[in-house]
């Protein structure tokens, strides 16, 4: 078993990691920023090491962070999601200073990163994929010839994009036109890459995403489906799991797609295989090479560890349950909870937390890294805390994410919360049926007011008179 774990990352997943170390047996090594230097994850794991000044450049620096999980002793080096998480150098290096990569191989993980040689792939395996080009544009010639065949609309992508970056909906050639050096530009900026490429665009579509665990005896299992159609600007805001919107024939296709998908490739460890679902049409969208943002709510539905169950394969063991063997019951959902502003066009609204306090009960879990007096800093995502609910029934889990949402408070910073409140009182999203449209069609859902306790006002009052007082 592995022994010792370097967690190159920051926030909630790194404290999510640290958890499962010690659940383990298993010793945790923290990284921070000075931005983070007062951070939970840093409290939390047996170990923690600065690595700059910078608020990124320690977090994006592969051979720093390898070379720091050699010198404290780590035989294994966990990327969480974001930062060098899909990052083909970081478990390239780690291979090569034989330290253990939770995660794929490079090989794989650059192949299912080059969004058309992920496309090749899947159709060669007989996983069905959006009408596109079969490589990437040379330039905007061609980009122009090809949106003609395919026909409008067409989605612009980044090859190397993700996390709802370097992609553009385009609706005419006009409109291709003008988005060409947007995306070339975003694509260069944050991937590196000025690689695109077109894709048929599917309206209104679901977002189905499927979870699957590989190991290295040859067992590739799924853990079932995750919805996340309530997102906006392809960032996803409510996840659920099961999808309510599946048939159980719909839900066994999309999980036989999903392994087929990661045997094709020689997938090893956890990962996430995302489609679009329009008319009974299922098609292949990318394959995510980490543990997802959301990987919560299959844990909840299933009962199954999915970190530790990365951490036993990257140790050489078998996936500890076959695919027989695993059943969901239930409903979950997952709330990010962005310190964002909703009716201010969700501008980041970061800052220190005066009070948080976390809702309880039955059903109810938080992942997060946040606390009472905690500064949020403006250098990371904004997303503050994930609120899971679990239910027996759809209505169930309805009920309960609303009184959680209503329990939890996170005071000094603007967040979300209250908007996914007006969502889940929706008849739309109570009904089960919704695509990823629902947020841009029901603009009138951010037209809310919040309500204020006695309390929280005698708290602002308080803490206005002490603002006051320190001029």
């Amino acid at each position: 078993m592995i022994k010792k774990i370097l967690i190159a990352n920051r926030g909630e997943i790194a404290v999510r990691i640290v958890r499962a170390c010690a659940e383990m047996g298993i010793r945790s090594v923290a990284v921070y920023s000075e931005a983070d230097r007062h951070a939970l994850h840093v409290k939390r794991a047996d170990e923690a090491h600065f690595i700059g000044e910078d608020p990124l450049a320690g977090y994006l620096n592969p051979r720093k962070l390898v070379n720091l999980a050699v010198e404290t002793g780590c035989d294994a080096l966990h990327p969480g999601y974001g930062f060098l998480s899909e990052n083909a150098e970081l478990a390239e290096i780690c291979a090569q200073r034989k330290i253990r990569f939770i995660g794929p191989s490079a090989d794989v993980i650059r192949r299912m990163g080059d969004k058309t040689e992920a496309r090749r792939s899947m159709m060669a395996a007989g996983v069905p994929c959006t009408p596109g080009t079969e490589g990437n544009l040379a330039d905007l010639a061609e980009a122009l010839r090809e949106g003609d065949r395919i026909g409008y609309p067409v989605m612009l992508k980044a090859t190397s994009g993700g996390g709802g970056r370097g992609i553009r909906r385009c609706n005419s050639r006009e409109e291709l036109e003008q988005a060409w050096p947007r995306v070339i530009s975003e694509a260069t900026k944050a991937f590196g890459s000025a690689e695109v490429f077109l894709e048929k665009c599917i309206v209104n579509p679901k977002h189905i995403e499927a979870q699957i665990l590989a190991d290295s005896h040859g067992n590739t299992v799924h853990l079932f489906e995750r919805d996340c159609s309530i997102q906006r600007r392809n960032q996803k805001l409510i996840e659920i799991a099961p999808s309510p919107q599946l048939t159980p024939e719909q839900r066994a296709y999309v999980g036989d797609l999903a392994v087929r998908a990661a045997r094709a490739v020689g997938y090893e460890n956890a990962g996430t295989v995302e489609f679009l679902l329009s008319d009974d049409q299922v098609y292949f969208m990318e394959m995510n090479t980490r543990v997802q943002v959301e990987h919560t709510i299959t844990e909840e539905i299933t009962g199954i560890d999915v970190v530790r169950e990365q951490i036993r394969i990257a140790s050489g063991l078998p996936l500890s349950v076959k695919q027989e063997d695993i059943q969901y019951r239930g409903f979950a959902l997952q709330f990010r909870i962005n310190a964002e502003d909703p009716r201010n066009n969700f501008l980041p609204s970061f800052g220190r937390i005066t009070r948080y306090y976390a809702p309880g009960g039955p059903g109810v879990r938080t992942d997060t890294a946040i606390y009472t007096g905690y500064t949020i800093p403006p250098y990371y995502d904004s997303m503050c805390l994930k609120l899971v609910v679990w239910a027996l029934t759809w209505e169930e889990a309805i009920a309960r994410g609303s009184r959680a949402l209503d329990d939890m408070r996170v005071q000094g910073v603007k967040t979300t919360a209250t908007y996914y409140q007006q969502i889940l009182a929706s008849d739309e999203f109570r009904s089960g049926h919704f695509n990823t449209s629902f947020v841009d069609q029901h603009p009138e859902l951010l037209n809310y007011s919040i309500k204020r306790r006695p309390e929280e006002l005698a708290l602002a009052i308080s803490a206005a008179i002490a603002a006051y007082a320190g001029l």
